[in-house]
């Protein structure tokens, strides 16, 4: 039997609705896509530091106060001799000589240094010793001869200390004295002049025997015009009968 065209044409629809059919039933499926991982945890943050010393300039035996902050830090440490120590604080330091404090704060982040210098002031040397003169040495070692009432006679005393005196100008060969012959109160003007000229000359002569240079010496007599004590009494007039040595102007 012949079919008909438009029969024919519902055929052919229906056949390859079958076949489309039948073909994505047979396609395989496309999986989901994974889910994006989670993002990296944030980077640890790297230590910060403050660092200061109240006082960076001290003297030798004074202290100074070190002082410092951290942030994100699990060790901090201080050198030199302070060693470990808490995240903020600070401390007393008594350094010798100049010293660079170093502070190190360490984490999960990394490291940071800080530094503070203290200054140690040493002492001022001491003044250099001022060279006596010739006029203080010749004060200080020289002495004087003293002699009885009424006498211009060397004793026994006046000898010993005219050999340490003549020792003292034989060490400064250069030197140029005067010898001075004073007198108590007692007696004339006149006569004290001529007394105390004796007494002054008999000191010359005798450092002349001991090897003093006769020219490094000169004579002089104030007689009882210059005391060097004013009481009237024995005491004070053996102090003023004497021969006095001094340097030449």
């Amino acid at each position: 039997m012949t079919q008909s065209p438009r029969a024919l044409k519902q055929a052919i629809l229906i056949f390859a609705s079958a076949a489309l059919l039948f073909t994505a039933g047979c396609k395989k499926k496309t999986p989901p896509a994974p889910p994006a991982p989670p993002p990296p945890p944030p980077a640890a943050a790297k230590p910060t530091v403050t660092f200061s010393a109240d006082r960076t300039s001290i003297n030798k035996g004074e202290s100074a106060r070190l002082t410092w902050t951290t942030t994100d830090a699990s060790n901090v440490s201080v050198s030199p001799e302070v060693g470990a120590v808490t995240p903020q604080g600070s401390t007393t330091v008594t350094p010798s000589s100049t010293t660079t404090y170093t502070i190190t704060a360490s984490g999960p982040g990394g490291s940071t240094d800080a530094t503070a210098q203290i200054s140690v002031n040493a002492p001022a040397p001491p003044p250099a010793a001022k060279e006596a003169s010739f006029d203080e040495i010749f004060a200080r070692e020289v002495q004087d001869a003293y002699f009885d009432y009424d006498k211009a006679d060397i004793r026994p005393d006046a000898q010993t200390a005219l050999e340490r005196d003549a020792d003292f100008l034989k060490h400064y060969p250069q030197a140029r004295i005067v010898v001075e012959g004073h007198c108590d109160e007692r007696g004339s003007t006149e006569y004290n002049l001529t007394l105390g000229e004796r007494r002054a000359t008999a000191v010359k002569q005798y450092l002349v025997n001991l090897g003093v240079p006769a020219a490094s010496i000169n004579t002089t007599s104030f007689g009882k015009e210059k005391p060097f004590c004013t009481e009237s009494a024995e005491q004070c007039w053996q102090k003023n009968r004497r021969g006095h040595l001094t340097p030449a102007p």
